[in-house]
């Protein structure tokens, strides 16, 4: 078989030829698989910019035929000149002369306009492709399962999408671009060289091979190395995010961490550039070496075109057309090698790309999905739910059953690991358990599609998302499907008990949350947590699913709530979960959650009667109160 098994006694030079193609055999066999990238990846730049890329082709075909007319222009440009000083500049022969050199001014002048269009062209088109292709991004983004945001390789896969994916479709377009033009010139320098023999192709092809096996060995070595370093790149971004985030401004201040992420930071990105370096240093040396190889080979073809003139086989002007064909061609092959090889390059980090893309959600709409109900009859069902979070081997819940009577309030409390928060996430099938059911009054909640159920859910999870947008868009955002008006918006703040902390800020509903843009204003844990519970109520929802919504407020900031709550939740199914008896008081009932199961269930009175777990957890609560 071709390359294998090579003898040791080769010689030297014999076994890195032979070292240097059977590499080249390999990546470009690897290469081979990555083929199915290519028209997955023009379609992508067809479909964000038709027009552009019909025109930037036309130019590109126009700008590889000038080339040629250049070379031959020159050719006759040199011949008359000669025709012109030997009759000590005639006009009749001085004329002709200038004819050749305007029309070679203008064929260089059209050169440049059609590059300078070519250009804005290019640049229009890449804007387009890199918005439509984060727009696919972010897409994928939206529809992943939560389970992927916890696996560590799904990061990889989104920081390679993310950094690789929206430049690598325009490089790659540029590459063919590129590929396309110099195809076209180089067609007709081939053409232009035929008559002074039918091996120059041959001595073009060997003078840039060299060039080639750098250009497909540096790429695969890059594309290697930044699989192998995606985690670390992750890490440096992570360690970036912290030194520079007002998250973390304040605990890196008190804990004098600042300066162990700052020198970790650097270390890493330190072993990073050494490495990138190396391999650059490498590529170089190897880009030097063949381009001493090019030299050469141009050097010898043209000492025998001199050789030829000054034995009268052809004219200085023939002369000036090799050398003009014969670089150019070396140029221009070397230049197709490279495009070649950097679009083999350019697929293997697209190959990333494709692979998110292609992740698909386990949590789906049914084939025929059922309505689900504007409001429940009976209740909601866990019947002997078993969950493990992906990844884990820990059972979150296991053999869980549990029923919530319609338009009742319960309280889920227990402690921390109980799998409390983990009811809000399968309830709004954020996962679906492995084993058991969760039912709306009686139909399983995966015959329903997913929008159509969450829209029946208002939530408040643990952690809020913090929106540095103005307050009313902050509780608009709870349900962005309907067209609120200002009175809803004010309703649920009031519901929420924000409507007074709102009336206090200097444009009230229209001042800007947060300090990431200017005029915003900073708020308090707990005062964030009332806009994030306004945001769960503005969304007229049959289910409401609180986590810890009390968490953050003072003891007369929840009797406050407490009150306001029971009169907004009337008529409404309402789950809260929460470390916080005082609030679990308030409930219909209170279900107790321990290892993944409910060990108790009553009125605050009657678990206090029954002198379980709660009565324990009540009793060091109003001893650590006091």
């Amino acid at each position: 078989m071709w390359l294998s098994g090579a003898p040791s006694q080769l010689p030297a030079f014999k076994w890195i030829m032979f070292k240097n193609l059977h590499f080249i055999k390999t990546k470009l066999e690897g290469g081979v698989a990555q083929l199915p990238y290519l028209p997955r990846a023009l379609s992508l730049v067809w479909a964000s910019s038709k027009g552009l890329s019909a025109a930037w082709i036309t130019l590109l075909a126009a700008q590889g035929l000038l080339p040629i007319a250049t070379v031959y222009l020159v050719r006759s440009l040199v011949n008359l000149l000669v025709i012109a000083v030997r009759s000590r500049g005639a006009w009749q022969d001085l004329r002709p002369t200038l004819a050749v050199a305007a029309a070679l001014a203008l064929v260089l002048l059209l050169a440049e306009v059609l590059s300078s269009i070519s250009r804005w062209l290019r640049s229009a088109q890449s804007q387009r492709v890199q918005d439509h292709i984060t727009n696919l991004i972010h897409e994928k983004s939206r529809a992943a399962d939560l389970a992927f945001y916890e696996n560590p390789e799904f990061y990889d896969h989104l920081h390679r999408a993310r950094s690789e994916g929206r430049h690598r479709p325009v490089a790659l377009l540029e590459n063919l671009g590129s590929l396309f033009q110099n195809g076209v010139t180089l067609a007709g320098m081939a053409v232009v060289l035929f008559p002074y023999g039918a091996w120059m192709p041959a001595v073009l092809l060997a003078s840039t091979f060299p060039a080639f096996v750098v250009v497909v060995r540096s790429n695969a070595q890059r594309h290697e190395w930044s699989l192998r370093t995606t985690a670390d790149e992750r890490r440096t971004w992570y360690w970036d995010w912290l030194l520079t985030g007002g998250e973390s401004a304040a605990e890196l201040r008190l804990f004098g961490i600042g300066g162990f992420f700052q020198s970790s930071y650097q270390a890493l990105r330190r072993r990073l550039r050494n490495e990138q370096l190396d391999l650059e240093k490498s590529r170089v040396l190897s880009e030097m070496a063949a381009a001493c190889m090019a030299v050469l080979i141009t050097g010898c073809m043209l000492a025998w075109m001199v050789w030829r003139v000054l034995r009268g086989l052809v004219t200085l002007g023939d002369l000036a057309l090799f050398y003009q064909a014969f670089q150019q061609g070396q140029l221009l092959l070397r230049s197709v090698l490279q495009n070649t090889g950097q679009i083999y390059e350019n697929l293997l980090f697209l190959g990333s790309l494709f692979e998110f893309l292609a992740l698909q959600p386990k949590v789906m709409d049914p084939a025929q999905p059922l309505p689900a109900p504007s409001s429940l009859q009976s209740g909601i069902r866990f019947d002997r739910v078993t969950f493990r979070y992906p990844g884990s081997d820990r059972r979150a819940l296991r053999d869980f059953s549990l029923f919530l009577p319609a338009g009742r309030i319960a309280a889920v409390v227990g402690p921390n690991g109980a799998g409390k928060s983990t009811l809000i996430k399968l309830l709004c099938r954020l996962y679906d358990p492995d084993e058991g059911r969760i039912m709306l009054d009686a139909t399983d909640i995966r015959e329903f599609s997913l929008e159509d159920l969450r829209r029946r859910i208002g939530v408040l999870f643990q952690v809020p998302i913090r929106y540095s947008a103005t307050v009313r868009d902050n509780i608009a955002y709870g349900d962005s499907a309907s067209d609120h008006t200002s009175a809803g918006i004010e309703l649920a703040a009031c519901a929420a008990g924000a409507d007074e902390l709102i009336a206090r800020l200097p444009s009230g509903y229209e001042n800007m949350l947060g300090v990431w843009f200017e005029g915003g204003t900073e708020l308090s844990v707990g005062e964030w947590q009332r806009i994030a519970l306004a945001r769960a109520f503005l969304r007229c929802a049959p289910i409401l699913v609180l986590d810890e919504p009390t968490s953050a407020m003072d003891p007369w900031a929840e009797a406050d709530w407490l009150q306001r709550f029971r009169r907004f939740a009337q008529g409404r199914t309402a789950v809260i979960i929460t470390h916080r008896l005082t609030t679990a008081m308030c409930a219909d009932i209170i279900l107790v959650a321990a290892e993944g199961k409910i060990v108790e269930s009553g009125t605050h009175n009657e678990l206090l009667t029954l002198g379980g777990r709660y009565a324990e957890s009540w009793a060091a609560q109003k001893e650590a109160s006091v």
